[in-house]
């Protein structure tokens, strides 16, 4: 059982493994990091990583996400990106597939209402639409996916997908996935703001502890 987020000690940010506590899964799983140190030198993950460390260390504190995912994919020599969005965000949709242009990128960008499939084909009923009454395509990750999948692109940027339909996404996708922006639709699509103001929106949460009705 891995515990990473309770530790408070994180002794592997500091190479003291001595200190790792009972729990620590360095001590519990050490056939798991064996695996993954194999993994991580298979070529394609392992240029992923070095492009990934480069990115980290060379626009840290300085690059927002935007900048730091142009250089990750200046980095890979990538020419090809895929943009999966939000109907919710076709503004900011274009925005960014116009500064990935510009940077000289080749961009295939699809929106989540892709092939217009009525909520009802998924089992929706009409009580629980948003606008019941109302004529409701469903969000298509997969067909998102799939149609970048046929298009070849070499890294996906996610754009306010939904959650949910965000891990169909990336359970399709065949090239890796990176997220410029994570929809949270009450606090702009800034969902930490609840993290950072938990003190205020702590009722929010209240409803989801064990033993409330």
């Amino acid at each position: 059982m891995s515990r990473c987020a309770e530790c408070g000690i994180y002794a592997c940010r500091v190479g003291k493994l001595d200190k790792a506590p009972e729990h620590c899964p360095m001590l519990n799983c050490k056939e798991v990091y064996e695996e993954a140190r194999v993994a991580l030198q298979e070529p394609d993950t392992l240029r992923l990583m070095h492009a990934a460390a480069w990115t980290e260390a060379t626009g840290y504190r300085r690059w927002t996400r935007m900048e730091e995912i142009l250089e990750f994919s200046r980095k890979r020599r990538f020419t090809k990106l895929g943009l999966a969005f939000c109907s919710g965000l076709v503004k900011e949709a274009a925005e960014v597939a116009k500064i990935l242009k510009e940077a000289g990128f080749i961009v295939e960008s699809i929106i989540c209402k892709t092939g217009s499939v009525p909520k009802e084909e998924i089992g929706i009923r009409e009580d629980e639409k948003i606008r019941p009454g109302q004529f409701e395509p469903t969000c298509n990750p997969v067909a998102q996916a799939k149609i970048l999948n046929a298009a070849g692109t070499e890294l996906n940027i996610a754009l306010g997908l939904c959650v949910g339909h965000d891990s169909v996404f990336f359970k399709h996708s065949n090239a890796p996935v990176t997220v410029l922006a994570a929809k949270d639709r009450v606090l702009a699509h800034n969902p930490l703001g609840v993290i950072y103001a938990s003190h205020y929106h702590g009722v929010r949460f209240s409803r989801f502890k064990q033993g409330t009705p």
